[in-house]
């Protein structure tokens, strides 16, 4: 997963977290500000810990996908250099 995917995901998931805050909640009209100001702080630590677990969730598939990637090309890298040995080694009637 590229870190631009990954990027978006956790903006997508914070907006459809706060959507569901905003439109979730049906309005009462005895609730005090108080109340309101205690909710939207409730709302705000739960969407910051969303946003936390997909970022570690993101964080941890690209350091994956990167590893696996050097790896891969490492193991590339190896190949050709032996094929490039192979090619310029002296043949035994050339010594």
């Amino acid at each position: 997963m590229s870190l631009r995917k990954g990027v978006l995901t956790v903006s997508l998931s914070l907006i459809v977290g706060l959507a569901g805050v905003a439109f979730g909640r049906s309005m009462q009209d005895t609730q005090s500000p108080k109340q309101d100001m205690k909710d939207a702080g409730h709302a705000t630590k739960n969407a910051a810990k969303d946003t936390g677990r997909a970022t570690k969730k993101t964080a941890k598939k690209t350091g994956h996908a990167v590893k696996k990637t050097t790896n891969k090309a490492a193991k590339k890298t190896e190949k050709g250099a032996k094929k490039v040995e192979d090619k310029t080694k002296p043949s035994a009637g050339q010594l």
